[in-house]
């Protein structure tokens, strides 16, 4: 196996808890939060796209028409420290301590990017799909990635919360796969047989302690490095 030389990593749900932005967008429709996540739930079973959740709650929705609504009356995206889970920057500085590069990119708006910069989180690159013009699991987002890093796909391990977006089309990529199973996509997800296609799996039922657990994987294993 190719020594690893640089992690990447998804934004939601493995760096960042999104339920702070998915209780905003209830309570901007007048839903009942317990409502809506039972809608989102759903959505992650039928393995639909998120955006689909509106089609639940508000039929007929025209999404960009709301979400310029949101805009227009004061709202920007933005992430704050207290949405980052407790052992995600932790890890990404141990993790660069340790010698290897860290780069983090998600299926994100450009305003994600702006966002993690300018709260210093630790990283070589950040990158979001709206700037690369490609979402996962299309393979030019991992192709990007790979580029970005300026390193061959199997010296690269990217670590996500989905089986769909994340684990199996990097593993396709030719790089290593980090399966972090918290957030809904992580708790439906790691009940599939596919889970066992991660080349790691980490935090079964231990949510804060998951990347403390993959950097150790990643730090100690002879075979990554």
């Amino acid at each position: 196996m190719s020594r690893i030389t640089t992690v990447v990593f998804d934004v939601g749900e493995t760096l960042v808890d999104e339920t702070r932005h998915w209780g905003d967008w209830a309570d901007w429709l007048g839903v009942p939060r317990f409502t809506f996540c039972a809608a989102f739930g759903a959505v992650v079973e039928r393995g639909w796209h998120h955006r689909r959740v509106f089609d639940l709650v508000r039929p007929g929705l025209d999404y960009q028409a709301e979400h310029e609504r949101r805009e227009a009356a004061g709202w920007l995206y933005t992430l704050e420290p207290a949405d980052f889970y407790p052992d995600a920057l932790p890890c990404l500085t141990a993790l660069r301590a340790a010698g290897f590069r860290i780069g983090i990119a998600g299926n994100q708006p450009e305003a994600a990017e702006t966002s993690l910069a300018a709260l210093g989180v630790p990283a070589d690159f950040i990158a979001s799909s709206a700037r690369w013009g490609v979402q996962k699991p299309d393979p030019a987002f991992f192709a990007k990635v790979a580029e970005t890093a300026d390193a061959a796909p199997a010296t690269i391990a990217y670590v996500g919360d989905r089986l769909d977006n994340d684990i199996l089309p990097a593993n396709a990529a030719g790089m290593l796969s980090v399966f972090i199973r918290r957030g809904p996509w992580g708790v439906i997800h790691g009940a599939s047989p596919q889970a066992n296609e991660a080349a790691a799996r980490r935090n079964p039922g231990r949510p804060r302690r998951s990347l403390k657990r993959a950097r150790l994987t990643l730090a100690a294993s002879p075979t990554l490095r």
